[in-house]
């Protein structure tokens, strides 16, 4: 009896031992992840300041959102001038006018970067806890948190602009945790706020319902989301956003080999397959979730052939994002530079954590397979009875040890191979190229300087957010021969380092303000032109 005692014993030290992770995950989060997570935040803040002050962020998308922001904490209806319509017409953000409360305090674009990179940082931990509930241990958990702060994608997105979407990341992993947790109410708030950031993500959150319905038997918080993931998808893209732009989605563009409106791609992609086969079967496709899935690619294979591979279902919820990224025609959404995929990266995440619970399970039931045959082994046979510390160190026990001790070093090999990624993919190597046009930054500051507050003006790309805060700023690359130039109180040109696709706009624009009698050029350093319309 002892020796069955043993055995019952180990099998009750994994149980508990999961089950006190999995109370874990209802905990407050351990003091490094804590520093882990201020640091990042930090980070990245200092990474989007630092190129904002070296005007190296762009009118789209920093100076969009900044402007309408600006506007609505000054009670003005917020009408983006460089995209011609309100700014709900775009993406029906709601989430605009609670940020706008920031900008009573105090009107600055840092605001947003702030939100940014904490909102990015803040996703860690819902990945810890979503870990612990699963029954990782800590050091598991604690490598998945590592593993969403190093991943390109979320550095990448932090460098570029600001993309309220951002917000949006943590509140998806929070939801899943709440839904796993029964809690209802946080459940619903974090759908909420999910749904406020981008209307496209009401797809995201449907999916995120069908996922809970059906996999993880959460029928409540699954018919939730559904339905308001679907009600929203149909406001947003049918009254809300034709509302206020005049026209259908912009996005709708980017699919026009499948339809010209939201419900016409819809019908396509269900009734003719074939226009999305090739797009689909392509290189371009598969180097492209290649890449995205590169941080974890290992962690998602099974480690052996009895591992199921149902953890998997847990990429579900990602399955409209790649196909909207997939499936456009412009490549930019299938790069980790931009904020497209961002919505992805969650449920790589789960996958990761479900697939170590599966294993986990897995290892639990060939134990108990393997105690029961060893157990029947020592009633058939008649072996002396050896006390614990002897039946430790037989052969099948230091097999068990083995196992376990590979789990416990496996998150430093996560961690090193994810740092490993983020060196070849993360973003960060721009800051090289800015450093080749430092030549003309404090010509730019000076001619900045000298633009009045509320005055209209027209200048490039990467000067225009440091102008938001106007109701009039307009590109270069948006005005034609009859544009008529009075409407602008300032013209600003950096004819040394132009945006690409505004390089001879530029060129022949200075030539035709030197000459014209309604401008004068008041600054004029290291090929920066700043020209000031005559009063009448």
């Amino acid at each position: 009896m002892q020796n069955r005692e043993n055995f019952a014993d180990d099998r009750e030290d994994i149980s508990v031992s999961i089950a006190e992770n999995r109370e874990e995950g209802r905990s407050q989060l351990p003091s490094s992840l804590v520093w882990a997570i201020a640091t990042a935040a930090a980070i990245f803040f200092l990474c989007s300041s630092l190129r904002h002050a070296l005007f190296q962020s762009t009118a789209f998308d920093l100076g969009i959102f900044d402007q309408a922001i600006y506007l609505i904490s000054q009670n003005q209806t917020p009408f983006s001038s460089l995209m011609g319509i309100h700014i709900l017409g775009d993406h029906a953000a709601v989430i605009y006018y609670p940020l706008a409360w920031l900008y009573k305090i105090s009107p600055d674009v840092h605001w947003l970067l702030l939100v940014q990179a904490v909102a990015l940082s803040l996703g860690a931990w819902p990945s810890w806890s979503l870990a612990r509930l699963a029954g990782l241990n800590q050091e598991q958990s604690r490598a998945i948190a590592l593993i969403y702060l190093l991943y390109p994608v979320v550095f990448n997105i932090n460098l570029f602009d600001f993309h309220p979407e951002v917000i949006a990341l943590p509140a998806l992993l929070a939801a899943i945790l709440a839904a796993r947790l029964n809690k209802i109410v946080w459940f619903c708030t974090a759908i909420l706020l999910v749904l406020s950031c981008k209307a496209v993500l009401s797809l995201t959150v449907a999916a995120i319902g069908l996922w809970l319905f059906f996999c993880e038997k959460k029928q409540r918080c699954g018919a939730i989301a559904l339905l308001l993931g679907a009600a929203w998808f149909l406001i947003a893209s049918q009254k809300i956003i034709p509302f206020f732009s005049g026209s259908e989605v912009a996005g709708v563009g980017r699919y026009s080999y499948l339809g010209k409106s939201v419900l016409e791609i819809i019908i396509n992609l269900i009734l003719k397959p074939q226009l999305v086969l090739g797009k689909l079967l392509s290189f371009d496709t598969f180097k492209y979730l290649f890449l995205l899935t590169l941080p974890v690619i290992w962690l998602l294979l099974p480690f052996s052939g009895k591992l199921r591979i149902q953890y998997l279902t847990a990429l579900i919820p990602a399955i409209p994002t790649l196909l909207i990224n997939i499936l456009s025609d412009l490549p930019f959404q299938r790069s980790l530079a931009y904020q497209y995929s961002l919505p992805v990266i969650p449920f790589l995440l789960l996958a990761v954590i479900a697939k170590e619970e599966t294993r986990k399970r897995e290892e639990i039931r060939e134990n108990k397979e393997e105690d029961k045959a060893n157990n029947q082994l020592l009633t058939s046979v008649n072996v002396p009875k050896f006390p614990s510390s002897k039946i430790a160190n037989l052969p099948f026990k230091n097999f068990q040890i083995a196992q376990l001790r590979q789990g416990i070093q496996l998150p430093r090999v996560m961690i090193i191979w994810s740092l490993i990624i983020f060196l070849f993919l993360g973003e960060y190597k721009d800051f090289y190229l800015y450093l080749n046009r430092l030549d003309t930054w404090q010509a730019t500051r000076e001619a900045v300087a000298q633009v009045q507050p509320q005055s209209s003006i027209l200048t490039d790309n990467r000067l225009a957010p440091h102008f938001a805060h106007r109701p009039i700023v307009k590109l270069l690359s948006q005005i034609s021969p009859q544009t008529n130039l009075a409407d602008f109180q300032y013209i600003l040109l950096n004819l040394r380092h132009p945006w690409p696709d505004s390089e001879k706009i530029g060129d022949t624009l200075a030539n035709q303000l030197k000459n014209s009698p309604d401008f004068k050029l008041t600054y004029q350093k290291n090929q920066v032109l700043l020209f000031k319309r005559i009063a009448d």
